[in-house]
């Protein structure tokens, strides 16, 4: 299959620009960055359900589920984080396991519990960042 030029090179351009936001990006703002793009694809997944596109709502869902498998949970640190680090995990943990129902079992309510769940943990991260995301820990914990 041919795919225009221009095509090709507006994907290269927005491949290097993702590159970029997170080569320069704080530990507190890849975070920030993950949470976003958690959100989007739960939502994204919602509307896919909503429309009954089963493959795009696989695609969301696995999505979310390694943004929080292996970027969430993936940043936290025990030693340092201690029982929050350790409430975060079960949460991440509990969210994936929603997640992976909702995609066998097609329930869009699964899917909003888990909006539900994280959208306040998301939003305290970014209202933490106030001192311009110059934050040492990724993960906050």
């Amino acid at each position: 299959m041919y795919t225009p030029v221009s095509s090709r090179a507006a994907t290269a351009y927005r491949q290097v620009g993702v590159q970029s936001c997170v080569d320069g990006a704080s530990p507190h703002m890849l975070i920030k960055m993950l949470f976003d793009g958690l959100m989007q694809s739960l939502n994204a997944a919602r509307g896919a359900m909503q429309r009954g596109e089963i493959e795009e709502k696989g695609r969301h869902l696995g999505k979310a589920v390694r943004i929080l498998d292996e970027g969430l949970k993936g940043g936290l640190n025990p030693e340092e984080g201690g029982e929050l680090a350790t409430n975060l995990r079960a949460l991440y943990d509990y969210c994936v396991k929603c997640l992976t129902l909702a995609n066998l079992r097609n329930d869009i309510s699964l899917v909003e519990e888990v909006v539900e769940l994280i959208l306040p943990v998301a939003q305290s991260w970014e209202q933490i960042g106030g001192d311009n995301g110059k934050m040492t820990q990724g993960g906050g914990a």
